[in-house]
């Protein structure tokens, strides 16, 4: 595995997250018999998996799953479960128990009972939910040109599909609700055009323009690096 740059602040900032992460995990594992904790996909979160992946941890007693999922096959490289079995489930960790969303149907639409139903399963709420955003304002899959927003931010249902003019391939998104679920919330972000973005979503409230907005009144810590 290739080393960090520990000269990197972006490098620097995901190990300080992998930390936190880890720290909280590790604490409710001191009272719980499991503990869930769901990420996001994307370039961004790369060196904080491989970072949380070498955290000293019961990695065994870990559920994972995912803040969304592109409706492509696990082998295709724009899949977030593909990203997470080659950064976050490696070495120790590599004995935590993924929940993924995709299914083998064709659609979202299609594969969303049961997608649901695995979701269901697992121990929420969630011990942490790590996000990300976009330079749109989109956290998870919520776009604010999906039709499907609305919905997405209202529905108690565990999991929305998701389609988005914006975006080439439809996607399965936990609800807003699902994702409140939730001990702690962390935001990775990076670059001064998403701090730019951020600073423009916190005096609003509006999800439906910038859909981060709609996690901005829960406790949420913010982790960026230019």
């Amino acid at each position: 595995m290739k080393s960090a740059d520990m000269s990197d602040p972006r490098e620097v900032l995901a190990h300080q997250l992998a930390e936190a992460v880890a720290s909280a995990l590790a604490e409710d594992l001191r009272h719980q018999s499991r503990v869930l904790l769901v990420v996001s996909g994307g370039s961004t979160p790369v060196a904080f998996l491989r970072a949380l992946a070498a955290m000293p941890l019961d990695w065994a007693r870990v559920d994972i799953t995912l803040a969304d999922e592109r409706w492509v096959e696990e082998s295709d490289p724009a899949s977030n479960a593909r990203l997470v079995r080659e950064t976050l489930l490696q070495s120790e960790a590599a004995v935590a128990r993924f929940v993924g969303l995709k299914t083998t149907v064709g659609t979202p639409e299609e594969g969303v009972e049961e997608a649901a139903a695995r979701i269901g399963a697992l121990g929420w709420p969630a011990s942490v939910v790590v996000l990300g955003m976009g330079t749109d304002g989109h956290t998870a899959s919520l776009f604010a040109d999906s039709p499907e927003l609305e919905l997405a931010l209202a529905t108690r249902e565990p999991l929305v599909a998701v389609r988005a003019p914006s975006q080439h391939q439809p996607r399965m998104t936990l609800s807003a609700d699902r994702l409140h679920r939730a001990q702690r919330h962390f935001l990775h972000i990076t670059g001064d055009n998403k701090r730019e973005v951020l600073a423009r979503a916190l005096p609003g409230d509006d999800a439906r323009e910038l859909p981060i907005r709609a996690f901005l009144a829960c406790p949420l810590a913010i982790y960026w690096a230019p």
